[in-house]
């Protein structure tokens, strides 16, 4: 096979220590899969302060409330 590395004292060879490195660069770059996301709520494009405080109070009136 190719050349094997000594790392505290033990010969590992090059493709697990690529596999490995593969791994570790996946673990970290993979933002927690296994969680719950976020709730994403639309932003509201109302023309003036009071229909978007009447939509505010809609939805809250109407949605069914978030566990946390």
């Amino acid at each position: 096979m190719g050349s094997a590395y000594t790392i505290l004292g033990r010969s590992v060879p090059s493709h697990q220590l690529a596999l490995a490195t593969l791994g570790a660069v996946v673990f970290i770059a993979i933002p927690k899969p296994w969680g719950a996301a976020p709730p994403k709520h639309p932003s509201i494009n109302a023309s003036s302060p009071e229909e978007e405080k009447f939509v505010k109070e809609w939805l809250a009136k109407n949605l069914p409330e978030e566990k946390h």
